[in-house]
């Protein structure tokens, strides 16, 4: 039965974490977020634990969605809608409320659903609300983890290192962030409109400890996670697209909330220009304590496409239940009012499918917020073009795309590009609309990186002093820290490392095109990337990154989630013969259970170590593991796909990760010779457990045995001749590998099977294997 969970409270409560947590338990799912930024944030996470290759990334103007991908990260805005997924969540419910985005979170409240599971996160000011609208639902409240205490006022001077200074407008953000280049040695700076990009090499900046300060807008306040010990406001109101506003007490918890991570406390208050805060509203930050949420953002999700006329009253539909409130106003909306009263619009515009374009078009964002009615003007001319020709021309889309390709100019022209682009990467992303669309999106979103390298040099050169970054590069930082672990990454075998301009490379680099040897050496176009080396366990290695310093933290962390992404792909990759499980009945446990120990065996266990698990397979477990392709041996169970040349070197990368222990991949060969400090867990590893003097691919070694049983079945007999070139031994090797297989030699040069073991029940032995 399908269970819904609302999970409510204050921030640094651990509810996202949760969340995530739980979707990775299932087998699919879908988390929706209120932020773009947010959204890469929790894709980064998720394909650090399953790779790229299991997760899609959806957002209005990004869209990474591999071949089957089992869990789905979205901006709320754009979650799919009909897809079955076992677990759905939806975070900052709370943003239900808000006068331009509540219908979309209100909608999602009422209408998403997992199939197993449903979680929804955000303030326990929605607490009466969720029991209205979702009756069903168990209601979770988490307490947060660490103290946050409002202090007096503060003059910039005297903020602790480790503090975001927030303002409301760009404007305040620039003049801040140069007082504190002035006096503090300079400031990372995050506003809304930056790129993920560009954020994110701004907050590995401050993370680094390369700045102490980070100077920004709200748009710090949803769930961006970084090291903040102390919040401090610079203004308490704010420019809400319509009018300016103070800002709620909810609103300003919700950003004073970032301050303080897991169990360390955090601080808040006003820069001194503000003057002390009202000491009711600090006592409401502290406490938590906030009117609740009453009046949920509502729109009509079922409109009338017959006519414009007829999508217009649809959307002004009331509300069906107390409790909603009619969506106000909306950009879509004010754009289709302008579009219709064009009459070349209104012209084509006369067929439900005309009609519906026509909303689809209203619906591009307004990235760039122009001057009034350039943003409808442009959307006049897609439409009028799709209306008319079913595609964009792209000879006028090229023309407007190339003159966004400049990455000269200051902070505000490069910004204003970057809007610009993003709304191009929207259209192109839209199903059909587009000849060729994977183009357009590679192009504009390479034009949106070199603009956001390009805005991430401009800010740091605005407002960090150089000399202070060259004084935090040589002060020491913990090794256990993430960035302590940046600054030590070369390994004292290391190659030639790669050159920062590596970097993007390497994250735009498709799977296939990366290529890892036994050493568990990750390679691009044959120059080192990275290195695989110990994680949690055999099946999930950490990454080193092959590079210096030089390529910066930004880089590298990026490097490094795209590195340790594409290990998960390679593991997925590698055991996807044992994870392809057939329409049928399910594994019984048994069944399971000798699965999990073929995948932490990389594909092969013993037959003696496996033996409780094949001894209760029922008929429909032989029946599935046998489409699967596993072969149940005498002495050894294994999957014959993970044998080949490039599964075994693959085995071999992921052992040599996990151990320190590296092989020489056998290649063709079908045995190995073993030396006297050999470990025989590492050729287990590579699916040939060692027998006598060697270690021999596990199908021969089956092979061989089954050829012995049968020379030998009518009584003592001599051993077959082709075993030595079967195995690929000296002929006088053969004796002992026979003996190590369970055989005894019953008189010179005559053999048979040894008596069996009573833990066998029945089952030939297999004695002094490995």
């Amino acid at each position: 039965m399908s269970t819904i969970t609302a999970l409510l409270g204050p921030t640094n409560t651990g509810k996202t974490h949760r969340a995530v947590t739980q979707l990775l338990s299932h087998r699919t799912g879908v988390i929706g977020l209120p932020l773009r930024l947010l959204a890469r944030e929790v894709y980064d996470r998720l394909t650090a634990e399953v790779g790229e290759a299991a997760v899609a990334l959806v957002t209005g103007e990004e869209k990474r969605v591999p071949a089957r991908p089992r869990y789905w990260v979205c901006t709320v805005e754009s979650m799919p809608e009909g897809k079955d997924v076992e677990f759905l969540a939806v975070d900052e419910i709370q943003l239900a409320g808000h006068r331009e985005r509540g219908h979309v979170f209100t909608d999602r409240l009422m209408r998403a659903r997992g199939v197993s599971e449903t979680m929804f996160l955000g303030s326990d000011t929605m607490t009466a609300a969720v029991e209205a609208l979702v009756p069903t639902a168990r209601i979770e409240r988490h307490p947060r983890f660490s103290r946050l205490r409002g202090v007096a006022p503060l003059e910039l001077t005297q903020l602790p290192p480790r503090s975001a200074v927030v303002a409301f407008s760009a404007d305040q953000v620039y003049a801040l962030a140069e007082q504190l280049r002035r006096r503090r040695g300079g400031a990372a700076v995050v506003l809304g409109a930056l790129s993920p990009r560009t954020r994110n090499a701004q907050v590995a900046m401050y993370q680094a400890g390369e700045v102490d300060y980070i100077v920004a807008t709200d748009a710090i306040g949803m769930g961006l996670n970084m090291d903040v010990d102390h919040v401090a406001f610079a203004a308490l109101g704010k420019f809400d697209g319509r009018a300016n506003r103070p800002l709620e007490a909810a609103e300003l918890a919700q950003i004073a909330g970032r301050a303080g991570r897991y169990t360390k406390d955090g601080t808040f208050g006003p820069l001194a220009t503000l003057g002390p805060l009202p000491q009711g509203l600090v006592i409401a930050i502290e406490r938590h304590q906030f009117p609740p949420v009453e009046r949920l953002v509502w729109r009509n999700p079922d409109l009338d496409f017959a006519s414009i006329e007829g999508l217009a009253r649809s959307l002004r539909q009331r509300p069906p239940r107390p409790g909603l409130q009619l969506l106000e106003r909306s950009d879509d909306e004010e754009v289709l009012v302008e579009l219709a009263s064009m009459s070349e619009v209104r012209a084509l515009a006369q067929q439900s499918g005309a009609v519906e374009l026509l909303w689809e078009v209203c619906r591009i964002p307004d990235f760039r917020k122009l001057l009034e009615g350039s943003h409808a003007r442009l959307l006049a001319a897609v439409y009028l073009q799709l209306a008319k020709n079913g595609r964009l021309d792209p000879g006028w889309i090229e023309r407007r795309v190339r003159r966004l390709d400049d990455t000269e100019g200051d902070i505000e022209a490069l910004m204003s590009r970057i809007a610009a682009v993003r709304t191009w990467t929207y259209i192109s992303h839209r199903p059909g609309w587009i000849e060729a669309p994977a183009r357009w999106q590679e192009w504009t979103r390479a034009i949106e990186d070199r603009l956001s390298d390009a805005l991430h040099d401009r800010l740091t050169q605005a407002f960090v002093d150089p000399r202070a970054t060259a004084r935090a590069r040589k002060k020491p930082v913990p090794k256990d820290s993430p960035f302590g672990r940046l600054r030590a990454l070369q390994l004292p075998d290391a190659d030639e490392p790669a050159p920062p301009s590596a970097a993007e490379a390497i994250v735009a680099a498709p799977h296939g095109a990366f290529a890892v040897d036994a050493r568990g050496r990750v390679s691009l176009a044959g120059r080192p990337a990275a290195q695989m080396t110990r994680g949690p366990d055999l099946l999930r290695p950490e990454v080193q990154v092959l590079a210096d310093m030089s390529m910066g933290a930004g880089s590298i962390a990026q490097v490094r989630r795209r590195m340790v992404a594409w290990t998960r792909d390679l593991v997925a990759e590698l055991l996807a013969p044992l994870r392809a499980l057939p329409e049928g009945p399910p594994p019984s446990p048994a069944a399971r259970g000798l699965l999990y120990q073929l995948e932490q065996g990389l594909g092969s266990v013993l037959r003696a170590r496996a033996e409780p698990q094949v001894r209760h397979l029922t008929g429909d477990d032989r029946r599935l593991l046998g489409r699967l392709g596993v072969k149940l041996g005498e002495l050894v169970v294994f999957s014959p796909e993970l044998l080949t040349t490039w599964s075994v070197e693959r085995r071999a990368a992921l052992w040599a990760a996990r151990s320190g222990t590296r092989l020489t991949p056998p290649g063709e060969a079908r045995s190995i010779a073993l030396t006297g400090d050999a470990d025989p867990a590492a050729y287990h590893a590579i699916g040939f457990p060692p027998f006598g003097p060697r270690a021999i691919r596990a199908n021969v070694a089956e092979r061989v045995f089954n050829k012995v049983v049968a020379a030998t079945r009518a009584g003592p007999a001599g051993l077959p001749e082709e075993l030595a070139a079967w195995i690929g031994c000296a002929a006088d090797e053969v004796a002992a590998i026979v003996a190590a297989m369970g055989f005894d030699e019953v008189a010179e040069d005559r053999w048979l099977l040894a008596p069996r073991r009573p833990e066998r029940r029945g089952r030939r032995r297999t004695r002094r294997a490995g």
